[in-house]
């Protein structure tokens, strides 16, 4: 496990250098094709260093990290054209892929919670020196207000467990049962604004209008996964106490999730539209992993994986129309199938997956999803039908008005996709519908 940090160590000096931005990139895409022959015991810790470790759980996350950031590097061109801080672009990267690595292998809880909030800085530099708007400082700060005011809370929920338990190994919580209504709220609720949750989803979408490409495929692809992940580690030891209060925030997942969906429909940015749709997905990941039933673990950790690939693949597309348009509103970019037919293409396939369709990831984590929170209460089918039936009806709206329409007559000078592009969007979506055919591996994980 510490090669491949001494590894992202060592490629920090290589940033500094002239010409390295596709060397950088190489480099990453070697380290994930190191790190997916690396043995994998599917229901144990392995690969044991002194404070460093993953199974399952980690190892499908921290290859998602991987990937993205590299992918992150292949979708910021423009920054090497202009050579706008290139240097610093890269250094900020493979920070925060060392931050995410750190966060999801590290057996510590406590350095859990120093690299959850590490995370942070990087992703916070992105989106103040590379966003587009003069907004993005008003962003930068929600993003950071709203993680940092439920993060102290849970600094000191850890330091009442390790005060009860004498240890912080999170592989010992198992043997700690807590039965504190104060403590529950305390442990879980930075997870679930990192997630985000209804109520506490305001900084998201703004951070993700304002964020430049990178920013949004990276708080898109990972960093709502933080949450989802530490809430799968810490509800363990909050089983008795969850099983009491659960429903409330069920509850408010689904409504949030239906009316999230309905506000999508207003939207007419596009990065926009996509970031509440991600609102959306992450509200039946919430409930799955709080009902505490194995298929809602299950399911919640397929649903993480593929959201990731394909909302930062959407994010992606809205990015390869705001360089050519420079313009995000849903009024100018129209009727661009007839500019770029291929890349209509790819905004049929990664929409399709967005809605669930098959053969993508997001469609078995969400039958995953659905069978565990209608076992758990039979009323909640009729919420996850109207979240099902409006994911579909805002994607198709989505596609439906990019692509079709009369072209907008202000759109004097327009270039064809580039095969980076192409690239980029391929690399999205094979993952994304190819691992269905490994689901097993998914399935049978504890």
């Amino acid at each position: 496990m510490m090669k491949f940090l001494m590894m992202m160590i060592f490629m920090i000096p290589i940033c500094f250098l002239k010409n390295m931005f596709w060397l950088i990139q190489m480099m990453m895409m070697f380290m994930l094709l190191l790190f997916m022959n690396v043995t994998l015991k599917l229901n144990l810790f392995c690969n044991l260093s002194y404070f460093l470790s993953f199974d399952l759980l980690s190892y499908g996350l921290i290859m998602l990290s991987i990937l993205i950031c590299t992918l992150m590097i292949m979708s910021s061109e423009n920054l090497l054209k202009m050579d706008y801080y290139v240097n610093f672009f890269l250094f900020n990267i493979i920070f925060l892929m060392m931050m995410l690595y750190l966060v999801f292998s590290v057996m510590n809880m406590f350095m859990f919670y120093l690299f959850f909030e590490a995370s942070l800085i990087p992703t916070l530099l992105l989106i103040i020196g590379w966003g587009y708007q003069p907004e993005r400082l008003t962003a930068g700060l929600y993003l950071l207000f709203y993680t940092l005011f439920m993060s102290l809370p849970l600094l000191m929920g850890i330091f009442y467990v390790f005060g009860e338990m004498m240890t912080m190994m999170i592989y010992f919580l198992k043997f700690l049962s807590v039965n504190n209504y104060i403590l529950y709220f305390v442990m879980i609720m930075a997870f679930l604004v990192k997630m985000p949750m209804y109520f506490v989803h305001l900084w998201l979408p703004k951070a993700h209008v304002e964020a430049p490409v990178s920013g949004s495929m990276i708080l898109a692809g990972v960093m709502l996964k933080l949450g989802g992940y530490g809430l799968l580690r810490l509800m363990i030891f909050l089983q008795k106490i969850n099983f009491k209060l659960n429903y409330i925030m069920i509850v408010i997942s689904l409504l949030g999730g239906f009316y999230i969906s309905l506000k999508c429909f207003c939207q007419i940015d596009i990065k926009s539209l996509i970031a509440y749709s991600s609102v959306a997905h992450m509200s039946l990941v919430i409930s799955g992993i709080l009902i505490m039933n194995y298929w809602g673990f299950i399911g919640s950790y397929i649903l993480m994986i593929g959201h990731g690939l394909c909302s930062s693949g959407m994010f992606c597309l809205a990015n390869i129309m705001y360089e050519r348009v420079h313009s995000r509103s849903l009024y100018i970019n129209k009727g661009m199938m007839n500019f770029m037919p291929s890349m209509s293409l790819w905004w049929f396939l990664l929409v399709s997956s967005n809605m669930a369709a098959p053969p993508s990831l997001n469609l078995m984590g969400e039958i995953t999803l659905m069978t565990s929170l209608i076992s758990w209460s039979w009323f909640s089918m009729i919420l996850l039908m109207l979240i099902s039936f409006f994911s579909a009806g805002y994607s198709l709206y989505l596609y439906s008005y990019t692509q079709h329409g009369e072209v907008y007559s202000g759109i004097y000078s327009y270039y064809m996709g580039l095969s980076r592009e192409y690239l980029l969007l391929m690399l999205h979506w094979i993952p994304l519908n190819m691992l269905i055919l490994k689901i097993d591996y998914s399935m049978i994980w504890f």
